[in-house]
């Protein structure tokens, strides 16, 4: 049996979680289920203001690593006159 719970919640911040919900193919209500019950299972409430980054940002980063690990990088530049010179060669 399921109960009905009612929170005060700010329309802006309910409109973009269903909309993450939705993107993601769920329920406010089953988002809400789900954090409820990791919170009371564990204890514990991951929050992070932190930002994360973009998809296409960790794929030019592993092209970069890629680049490195195979000596296709430049070194280190003690000026930026030095580095834009070796970008222009």
């Amino acid at each position: 049996m399921k109960i009905q719970t009612n929170i005060k919640i700010d329309p802006r911040i309910k409109q973009n979680a269903q909309k993450r919900a939705k993107q993601l193919g769920l329920s406010l209500s089953a988002v809400i289920n789900a954090t409820l019950s990791q919170f009371a299972r564990t204890g514990e409430l991951e929050l992070s203001a932190a930002p994360r980054m973009t998809e296409s940002l960790e794929l030019l980063i592993a092209e970069a690593r890629k680049e490195y690990e195979a000596g296709k990088s430049c070194g280190h530049f003690k000026t930026a006159k030095k580095m834009v010179k070796s970008l222009n060669a």
